[in-house]
């Protein structure tokens, strides 16, 4: 799964019977007792025999399953995950011909999500088939089974779809919903002619019914998790095209088939990737992309083996708006979302302490794979950013462990995060760096062919890249994994002699929030060479190292940023990195850059010493490089929020220094343009909106007005910044003309964005009208909460207080896995004291104890942006006293 604001995800199909012989009889990793589990293990299900008949119009279903089951010791009753649903009959009997119980009692526990089956005469172990009838909800928000409501030619529409990931299966099925009772599934469904019914495998039949409805079978899926299972109905169409002996679909809206096509080619690509990297072929027939107008707080997309879902924002390209970003973003979410077909829906971990086998890993070859299929974006280079956001949080007290223990649904939910994601994608990096690649994918493989059809733990994976590296990876991997916390290695002053650089490292923590923690001990790979030399290889083990660097000169630590720690230089050392900075690679560049951000907003170094390299950075440095330091004087500028004479004179220093980069690369793309400046224009447009450039917001002004009759002053590249700039800066009656656009658009994702747009006005009235139009059906029951998130970037106080105001007509709004989350983030950009009191009052009055993980990490981050704001911006007020001119 790709989350919502930070990224994806992605699955497949085909049945048992003749794509995995070879790989289904693999042993399980990890034994039923050794596993968590929150349902009593008298029972084993091994296959669901589905039937649905969902009624759209009334937002309901009926259904019925029969389960085919293992019962293991004698019983007398049977315990399965269900949530919001009806019985009106439980029957259970031994096989066909024999004799058919009726459950005597059913008890459904709706805090605990369970439906316990009683039964007059206990069960004595062996095989049974346990059916259930029963009749469900049809929810407005991505969980369970949802509909999404549109407009198509002037017509409203309705689709239905699912989202069972982490733990809503059961809001649909009554099953074991956990990860490691995987079993094999038969959905059919009775749906209305002419639309199109869509799950994980073919449709195998369908059969006109008596009252002009259709019931559609579908293949037998392969034995997988329920969380993977997947059902679609609408007024849909489909491209498809065969890579590898598979067909690939998107499925789309009728209409949108046309903004598919680099979507359903990336697919192809990606396929036959995968396919040679894993060394064990997709194992299904069809896989499918399902695209889908609204969003999530949760989500962006999901791993439904053979049937992707994914929301038509990530996916889809409408070339009157689309940008090279947004590209990038339908490559990756295909990218993730189809390495989960092998890490996740073939290989499943057994339980969500160790989620990150799924999101680290589908996170990482994502990333591979587009710098492999797409050189030309320099993928690589986002390794640093991916970096960045992992330890920022990571350096928080209220971390966790990428293998992290998981009791209860909430805490699942939770473990979605920049710790499961993005850490794990940057360990795995730094790791396979380690081992060198061929070693790491030979392991990869090997864990694949042997866990295929199963489930594992992280050690399953350690034990064969260890197996086929020949090094101790098991022990670092441990180090990194199994406790939280970010290494920091000092590195001394350098001594060069007879041509060599000797230098002295010691590692300890770095944190942002506890300034005398003990630090934790990392084993931790280091690379380093002096700046243009060669690179050395060591291991800090036991907390100290010395490496001996060929060549006298600065010393750059960690160069080519594989390593997963950061780096803090003794001053004359960082003096001479400074120097050298124009020199460097751009990923060391960026490297130094958030090591120095971030080391001295937590008071480890000066925190001017960001500004010191950011002033040694040319005009033609690599678009990435300038886009971090844009992004960091953007940020620069929110701190500075209640100081107007320091906020001028950063924002005199911003224009200055990004606006001749602005003007080299131009408002207008060249012929042959590489795909970082589209993005860097991007970038600059918007922050120097930000900073109050009369320039740039007078060119968005004046495009903005000739969009009326010119559609070429607003081509789709400049379209988001411009408009962006516009928003921010918007009166009374700019904001009533976006509002119009809205309501006028007929593009589900155009009108989403201008929605959007509405929340971002820097004018505190404009944010409040935001706020109550969110409180309305106007803009779509996915979007309102998208909205007061924007306004919660600019007015946090105010989207926070009117949202706990609102709080039960809000939370209808937001999707139940991330309604622990969504009213913390409103908050957590706030550095008003008082909002840390806010928050612990909601988690108190809201929450469960295991659900107020995301509220402590935003309340962390408040006290720390109040230290940041009262330590660290003297040192930039000082800074740019010195530098300013002008």
């Amino acid at each position: 799964m790709q989350r919502s604001l930070i990224s994806l995800a992605v699955t497949a199909l085909m049945g048992l019977s003749a794509a995995a012989p070879a790989l289904a009889a693999a042993a399980p990793a990890a034994k039923a007792a050794q596993v968590t589990t929150q349902l009593p293990r008298t029972a084993v299900p091994t296959h669901y025999a589905v039937s649905l008949t969902p009624d759209a119009a009334n937002s309901s279903f009926s259904a019925s399953v029969t389960i085919a089951l293992e019962i293991k010791q004698a019983t007398n009753r049977l315990t399965l995950n269900a949530s919001e649903l009806k019985f009106s009959a439980a029957n259970i009997s031994a096989g066909p011909g024999k004799a058919v119980h009726a459950a005597s009692k059913i008890d459904v526990n709706e805090e605990q999500q369970t439906a316990t089956f009683h039964f007059a005469e206990a069960l004595k172990p062996g095989s049974y088939q346990l059916k259930l009838d029963y009749t469900g909800v049809i929810g407005t928000q991505a969980s369970g089974m949802f509909s999404l409501d549109y407009e198509n030619g002037g017509a409203k529409k309705r689709a239905l779809y699912t989202q069972f990931e982490n733990s809503d299966a059961r809001r649909v099925i009554p099953s074991w919903d956990e990860p490691f009772y995987k079993a094999t599934f038969a959905l059919e469904a009775t749906v209305p002619a002419g639309q199109m019914a869509v799950s994980n495998m073919p449709v195998a039949s369908t059969t006109k019914l008596a009252d002009g409805r259709e019931l559609v079978r579908f293949a037998t899926s392969p034995k997988m998790s329920t969380y993977l299972l997947f059902f679609g109905l609408g007024e849909f169409e489909r491209a498809s095209a065969v890579e590898d002996g598979v067909e690939l679909g998107v499925i789309t809206q009728k209409g949108s088939l046309g903004q598919a096509q680099f979507a359903l080619d990336s697919s192809r690509a990606v396929l036959k990737e995968y396919n040679d990297y894993f060394g064990v072929k997709y194992p299904l027939s069809k896989l499918d992309n399902v695209a889908a107008p609204g969003r999530s707080q949760f989500f962006g997309a999901m791993e439904n083996w053979g049937a992707i879902f994914t929301f038509e924002y990530g996916i889809l390209l409408d070339p009157r708006t689309a940008t090279q970003s947004d590209k990038e973003t339908a490559f990756l979410v295909a990218a993730h979302e189809m390495a989960h077909q092998w890490f996740g829906d073939l290989v499943t971990m057994a339980w969500w302490d160790d989620l990150w086998l799924n999101e680290g890993f589908a996170s990482w070859m994502e990333s591979r794979t587009t710098d492999r299929l797409h050189p030309e974006w320099n993928w690589s280079l986002r390794a640093v950013g991916t970096r960045e956001g992992a330890m920022e949080r990571d350096a928080l007290a209220t971390t966790h462990a990428i293998v992290q223990r998981i009791n209860s649904v909430e805490q699942a939910s939770q473990a979605f995060d920049a710790i499961t994601y993005s850490k794990g994608e940057s360990v795995i990096r730094m790791l396979e760096n380690y081992v060198g690649d061929e070693a790491w994918r030979t392991g990869v493989r090997s864990y694949i062919a042997k866990h295929a059809y199963g489930n594992t733990v992280s050690d399953d994976l350690w034990r064969e890249v260890e197996k086929a590296a020949h090094k101790p990876v098991t022990a670092i991997a441990h180090d990194f994994t199994l406790q939280p916390g970010v290494p920091l290695i000092r590195v001394s002053e350098a001594v060069c002699k007879n041509g060599q650089t000797t230098i002295q490292l010691t590692q300890g923590e770095y944190s942002k929030d506890q300034e005398n923690k003990k630090p934790l001990s990392w084993r931790v790979p280091v690379i380093a060479q002096t700046v243009g030399g060669a690179t050395v290889r060591t291991v800090v083990n036991g907390g100290k190292a010395s490496m001996t660097l060929p060549g006298c000169g600065a010393v750059l630590v960690n160069a080519g940023q594989s390593g997963y720690y950061r780096t803090l230089y003794a001053p004359k050392a960082f003096a001479a990195l400074t120097d050298s900075f124009a020199t460097m690679p751009a990923i060391d560049q960026l490297g130094l850059l958030a090591d120095s951000w971030s080391l001295g907003m937590a008071g480890l170094m000066p925190a001017s010493g960001f500004m010191d390299l950011a002033s040694k950075a040319p005009v033609d440095a690599a678009p990435q490089v300038w886009q971090r330091i844009a992004n960091a004087l953007g940020g620069l500028h929110a701190h500075f929020e209640g100081k107007p004479e320091q906020r001028a004179a950063l924002d005199r220093y911003a224009r200055a220094r990004l606006a001749p980069v602005l003007a080299r690369i131009g408002w207008t793309a060249a012929k042959d343009e590489a795909a970082p400046v589209a993005n860097l224009r991007e970038t600059l447009i918007t922050t120097l909106g930000e900073v109050g450039d009369d320039g740039v917001i007078a060119e968005a002004r004046r495009r903005y007005a000739a969009f009326a009759t010119d559609k070429d002053a607003l081509p789709a590249a400049l379209r988001r910044p411009v408009l962006g700039v516009i928003a921010s800066h918007a009166d009374a009656a700019t904001w009533d003309q976006l509002r119009a656009a809205a309501q006028a658009e007929q593009s589900t994702m155009i009108k989403s964005e201008l929605y959007d747009l509405l929340g971002s006005a820097n004018d505190k009235a404009l944010a409040q009208r935001a706020l109550e139009l969110a409180l309305t059906d106007e803009a779509g029951a996915t979007a309102s909460a998208s909205i007061i998130s924007h306004v919660s970037h600019g007015h946090p106080d105010l989207a926070f207080d009117f949202a706990i105001a609102h709080r039960e007509q809000i939370e209808k709004k937001v999707d139940g896995s991330s309604r622990s989350r969504y009213f913390p983030a409103l908050g957590g950009s706030s550095a008003d004291p008082a909002m840390i009191g806010k928050l612990q009052a909601y988690a108190k009055q809201h929450l469960s104890a295991d659900a107020q993980g995301d509220t402590k990490t935003a309340i962390a981050a408040i006290e720390y942006r109040i230290k940041v704001r009262s330590k660290r911006l003297p040192q930039i007020d000082a800074w740019l006293a010195q530098h300013q001119r002008g």
